[in-house]
C-alpha cells in the first residue's frame, strides 16, 4: 500500500485522538466572541475556510480565512490560527513573524521540531496525524476535526461515518469519468476545494469547485455524460435535476461531509492507480513549499 492509502485509512482513529485534545488545548485555540482569521496555504487554506465558516455560523466570532500571502495586515484580529503540517512552509513562517508583538498567534502543526514553534505565541502539535506522504489526507482531516471539536460541532456519529467511507464501495462508475466538479456551501465550499486539489494532486484529473449556487451560473455548461459533479452535504433545490439532465453523474452522500471528504480521497488514489501514477509523489510538488530567498 501506498503511504497515501495507509494514511487515509488511519482517520478514524486520528478523529478520535483529536477530538480528545480539544478541550486541553481550549487556552490555545480561539475564544468566543474573539474576531479571528485563519490561514494556510494549499490544504490548510482549504481547511480554515471550513473551520472559518463554521466559527462565524455558529455565533462563535467574526472569522476570516485567507491564504497567508495574501492575508490583509491593516486588518485589526484578536487572534490568527495557522493551519501548517510541515511548520515550515515560507509564507506562514513570515506572516507569524510580522505579527509577533502585535496579534496574538497560534498553530496548529503536525511537526515539533520545526520553526513553527517559535514563530507562533501558542501551539497545538497532532504528531500522531503526521504524514509521509507529499498529499495531505489525515492532518488536514484531524486539524479541522480539533477545531470543530473545539466549538462543540463534533460527535461520535462523524468518526462512525469516516468508517463507513473507507469501507463501503465508491460511487459505481465515478472512477471513469473524466472530469469533476465538486460543490458545497457554506462550510462544506472548503471541503469541496480540497476534493478538487486532492484529485489534481495525486490523479492529475481534470477537477474544478464551486459554491453549489454559482455551479448554474455558467460552470454546469462544461457537464456531458463523462462527467462527475459531487455535493458535499445537502445540495440547493433543483440543483440535482439540472445536473442529471446534462447526462452528468450525481454523486451525493448522507455521511458527514467531512466523512465524504475520505471517499474523494480513496478515488484520487484508485485514479491514480489506474493511470499508473505514485499518489506518494504528484508531480512537481514537495511536503513543504520553502522559497529561495536568492
Amino acid at each position: 500500500m501506498s503511504y497515501v492509502e495507509t494514511e487515509t485509512a488511519s482517520q478514524p482513529a486520528c478523529w478520535r485522538r483529536a477530538a480528545d485534545l480539544a478541550g486541553d488545548r481550549a487556552k490555545a485555540l480561539p475564544a468566543t466572541g474573539e474576531r479571528v482569521a485563519v490561514v494556510g496555504c494549499g490544504t490548510s487554506l482549504y481547511m480554515a475556510q471550513a473551520y472559518a465558516s463554521l466559527r462565524e455560523s455558529s455565533g462563535q466570532g467574526e472569522s476570516d480565512a485567507f491564504p497567508a500571502s495574501e492575508f490583509p495586515l491593516g486588518r485589526a484580529y484578536d487572534r490568527v490560527v495557522a493551519l501548517t503540517r510541515s511548520g515550515t512552509t515560507t509564507e506562514v513562517l513570515e506572516l507569524l513573524g510580522r505579527l509577533r508583538g502585535t496579534t496574538r498567534t497560534v498553530a496548529v502543526t503536525a511537526d515539533p521540531r520545526t520553526p513553527v514553534m517559535t514563530a507562533a505565541d501558542d501551539l497545538v502539535v497532532l504528531d500522531f496525524a503526521d504524514e509521509r506522504s507529499v498529499v495531505q489526507t489525515r492532518f488536514a482531516t484531524t486539524a479541522l476535526t480539533l477545531l470543530r471539536a473545539h466549538l462543540g460541532l463534533h460527535t461520535e456519529d462523524v468518526v462512525r461515518d469516516a468508517e463507513r467511507a473507507l469501507a463501503e464501495p465508491l460511487p459505481e462508475g465515478v472512477a471513469e469519468c473524466t472530469q469533476y466538479s465538486f460543490l458545497g456551501r457554506g462550510w462544506t465550499v472548503g471541503l469541496a476545494h480540497e476534493a478538487a486539489l486532492k484529485m489534481k494532486e495525486a490523479s492529475l484529473s481534470w477537477t474544478e469547485s464551486y459554491p453549489a449556487m454559482e455551479y448554474r451560473h455558467g460552470p454546469i455548461s462544461i457537464s456531458t455524460d463523462t462527467t462527475a459533479t459531487w455535493m458535499f452535504g445537502p445540495a440547493p433545490e433543483g440543483l440535482e435535476e439540472q445536473v442529471r439532465a446534462t447526462g452528468a453523474r450525481w454523486v451525493e452522500s448522507a455521511l458527514d461531509p467531512l466523512a465524504d471528504l475520505v471517499r474523494v480521497q480513496r478515488l484520487a488514489v484508485a485514479r491514480a492507480a489506474a493511470r499508473g501514477l505514485d499518489p506518494d509523489r504528484p508531480r512537481h510538488l514537495t511536503r513543504s513549499v520553502v522559497l529561495d530567498e536568492g
